[in-house]
């Protein structure tokens, strides 16, 4: 049971008759009244228990994308319900009507509608619905919390995706030099045409050259079908935030962008997520359904405050990759990541592989290397410069494996990545 503003409004009534006839009795007996009215209006207020709640099915949405989840509230009762309802989701759903008045004839059904606009990526939940039923006069309440479960799946926001086309635009530009120009470790046959001045003689064809009496040369093409494998790191240094949020989800925008370029480039693309196990990954997936089975696996993962395993990721390589592919490793690199076991394990995947390695850098550390304010702020720039210093120090140790190196804040570190995956299929190391 609970009591409105009115309730309170018609006890502050009581201050007339008490000022007509001060007293004792005249105030217990106003008092008394008011709890009598008050009781006899929570006795005639619809109880909570007997509505029937129906959750309307959900779906997903993208992490600061609008939806709508709808709650439908039937009313078996012989007394008209006039409520307040509150879908009890998580504030980082983002609901933006938390309380909405509701009034359900006898016998009737009506629909409660709440609109989400979550702000993190993942699960989120409702309990249920809160039901606070009015009596007739609207001075007491009947109130319940009733369960109704409800499951909103937010998938990664995928932001870099507005620089897809730019590289779509290159990967196709790439294809057509490749068949005229280059030559390379990667590349295989893709036809036989005239010679014309600038074409490299490695690539006559001297067989088809005597056939035809004239210089043949071979074109070549870029290899498709090669086998791209993303692995993330969602262990402890991935749990750091970087602005308003973690560096694992900058890391798995830029894996997306890398997933969404090779699918259209004819490569087959598979992904790992891991901290000291396996915590979720697609293998196989048609260019169709590829992004869409990465943002469902990615969704709910949440770093894990432990130290990642890489010589189980090694192992995990090694079973699934049986030819040179390309290895991605979104890891952030840090003395006390190459201290855990990554150093050996990016020696041993560089020699049969094609391995890069994209950081995640924050750009807060460039601000405060040029902080010169107060003591505080020179101690704050000397602190950066320190963690620059170390950084440089482990990219050159991981450079000198035959690994590649991407660096970049979160903003710029998927169009980075995809432009070293560009470049490498142009000189035909894939």
């Amino acid at each position: 049971m609970t009591v409105t503003g009115r309730a309170v409004l018609l006890a502050l009534a009581g201050v007339l008759p008490v000022a007509l006839a001060p007293g004792w009795g005249t105030v217990l007996g106003w008092a008394g009244l008011v709890v009598l009215v008050v009781l006899l209006d929570v006795a005639l207020a619809v109880p909570p228990r007997a509505l029937r709640l129906e959750r309307e099915p959900l779906g997903s949405v993208r992490q600061d994308e609008t939806t709508q989840t709808s709650v439908v509230v039937a009313n078996p009762t012989r007394r008209r319900l006039r409520a307040v309802v509150r879908d009890a989701w998580q504030p980082s759903a983002g609901a933006t009507s938390t309380r909405q008045r509701l009034v359900v004839p006898a016998g009737e059904r009506r629909r409660v509608t709440t609109v989400l606009v979550p702000t993190r990526r993942g699960d989120r939940l409702s309990p249920g619905l809160a039901v606070r039923s009015l009596g007739p006069l609207g001075v007491g309440a009947r109130q319940r919390s009733l369960d109704l479960p409800g499951r909103l799946r937010v998938l990664p926001p995928f932001r870099s995706r507005r620089h897809l086309p730019s590289r779509l635009a290159q990967l196709r530009e790439i294809d057509g030099r490749s068949a005229v120009q280059l030559r390379g470790q990667g590349t295989e046959f893709d036809s036989l045409r005239e010679y014309v001045d600038g074409d490299d003689v490695r690539s006559i064809d001297w067989r088809a050259t005597a056939r035809r009496q004239t210089v043949v040369v071979r074109t070549w093409r870029p290899e498709r079908d090669r086998r791209v494998l993303v692995v993330i790191d969602s262990g402890r240094t991935a749990a750091a935030r970087i602005g308003d949020e973690p560096r694992l989800d900058a890391a798995m925008d830029a894996a997306l962008l890398l997933a969404a370029l090779a699918s259209r480039a004819g490569d087959r693309v598979d992904l790992l997520l891991h901290d000291r196990r396996v915590v979720g990954r697609v293998e196989g997936a048609s260019r169709s359904d590829l992004l869409q089975r990465m943002v469902d696996v990615m969704a709910p993962v949440e770093p894990a405050l432990v130290e990642p395993d890489w010589s189980m990721v090694a192992a995990q390589v090694r079973a699934r990759l049986s030819r040179r592919s390309l290895v991605v490793l979104l890891t952030p690199l840090e003395a006390g990541s190459v201290d855990s076991g990554l150093l050996p394990v990016l020696g041993q995947l560089s020699r049969r592989h094609t391995v890069v390695v994209a950081s995640v850098s924050d750009p807060e550390l460039e601000e405060m290397a040029g902080r010169r304010g107060d003591a505080v702020a020179v101690y704050d720039a000397a602190a950066a410069a320190r963690a620059r210093l170390d950084a440089e120090t482990v990219t050159g140790w991981v450079a000198r494996l035959g690994v590649e190196v991407v660096r970049g804040d979160p903003d710029s570190l998927p169009p980075a990545l995809a432009d070293r995956y560009l470049a490498l299929k142009a000189a035909g190391r894939l």
